[in-house]
């Protein structure tokens, strides 16, 4: 029985997808679940599965196509895999139907396909790697012939210089969707907001000290390991409550404040920088959100993140730290109105008590739009950050 895979429905605020990956091809055997085709938006890579076995009868879009929801993907042949499909032997070298397919179509020696599945099984992955063999060597025999530039006098003719430009090699590739989204996205926000940046310092010895000391119990008690993330977060929260301007957002001519606090939190993906969202982060401990922030890393890894988990979101924060940013302004992630910066932890001199002691010392950033937050709020905002993360028992206990 033919089964019709259509786009499923995407949300009001988008309006198409790009096919960007066949996960599948034509002959396939796959599952009930399994990913057949990935489908890029301008927020996030949705993976649509397969609604039962069966096999790969019919491609309808080819990857770069622009699709609709309700729009035909692909035909599946629905089938009892375990009594229809099966793998054929041939001289004592099991074979999987697609890799059959690929073999038959490429006319290909089974001789000398080296099978990597279970008992030495040739898979479709095999095939594909025999078949880039040739390109792989023909690639390695040009490298390890060296270029000589010894004699410049020599390279005379027009020729001459044609071959050396031909080995100036430049590579073009169309801009995905969501990096166009973030390309547009940071072009509006400095055309259409008012953006500052003030810096402020922050002695980490404290934080450090109390995650040094509760960390295995931390890690014992709630699986998962105490970051300096949550620290930062529950310090945003607590400034954002004192200065609700920067938990605002400006909607046409009206500003907009949040009585929640949807915390975004930036995580560099292989497909850009994405801000899926922390919701309702008040309301969370230490451990839930470090959870929470492990989740969306990890969807994030693995493209996996929802629209829902990149919608909203009432300000962010960014490690630039993590990559050894020393300093930086970020950008605000419209519409919020604040972005915090934290920076690269380095060991540096400061003055206590009219003495030059060493302390672990990192740079913060807050950008944020000068149209409804004020100069004095921002420095005050970040104050308050900075007061929290030196004197942690603050934000036990909320002063």
């Amino acid at each position: 029985m033919p089964i019709k895979v259509k786009v499923p429905g995407l949300p009001e605020s988008v309006s198409d997808a790009t096919i960007v990956c066949w996960r599948k091809q034509l002959g396939d055997v796959v599952k009930r679940d399994e990913s057949l085709v990935d489908l890029e938006t301008d927020k996030v890579v949705l993976e649509v599965p397969a609604p039962a076995d069966g096999v790969i009868k019919q491609i309808h879009q080819q990857e770069g196509d622009i699709v609709t929801a309700g729009q035909l993907l692909v035909t599946i042949d629905e089938q009892d895999l375990a009594g229809q499909v099966e793998d054929e032997k041939i001289d004592d070298v099991i074979i999987t139907p697609s890799a059959q397919k690929m073999i038959a179509e490429n006319k290909l020696n089974t001789d000398e396909i080296v099978g990597s599945g279970k008992a030495g099984r040739v898979l479709k992955e095999d095939v594909l790697a025999y078949m880039e063999k040739p390109k792989l060597e023909t690639t390695k025999e040009k490298e390890a012939v060296p270029l000589k530039f010894d004699v410049i006098e020599e390279v005379n003719e027009k020729s001459d210089l044609d071959n050396i430009q031909q080995d100036r090699i430049e590579k073009r590739v169309p801009m995905t969707r969501l990096r166009s989204r973030i390309a547009e996205r940071l072009l509006d926000a400095q055309h259409n907001s008012a953006i500052l940046t003030t810096f402020n310092e922050v002695n980490m010895q404290p934080v450090m000290d109390l995650r040094n000391k509760y960390k295995d119990l931390f890690a014992k008690k709630y699986d998962v390991k105490l970051g300096f993330m949550s620290f930062f977060v529950k310090a945003s929260i607590e400034a954002l409550k004192r200065f609700p301007a920067v938990n605002a957002s400006i909607d046409g001519g009206d500003i907009v404040y949040h009585g929640f606090f949807d915390i975004g939190v930036a995580v560099a993906s292989s497909r850009g920088l994405v801000v899926p969202v922390l919701r309702n982060a008040d309301q969370m401990s230490l451990a839930e959100i470090e959870k929470g922030i492990a989740v969306l890393v990890d969807k994030a890894k693995n493209n996996q993140l929802s629209i829902e988990d990149m919608t909203g979101g009432t300000f962010s924060l960014t490690n630039g730290g993590v990559f050894g940013s020393m300093l930086s302004t970020p950008i605000i992630n419209p519409p919020q109105s604040g972005i915090l910066g934290m920076h690269k932890i380095q060991q540096r001199a400061m003055v206590e008590n009219g003495e030059v002691v060493v302390q672990p010392v990192m740079y913060l950033a807050l950008s944020y739009d000068h149209r409804i937050i004020d100069g004095a709020e921002a420095v005050q905002f970040l104050v308050t950050i900075k007061d929290a993360l030196e004197d942690p028992a603050r934000i036990l206990v909320g002063v």
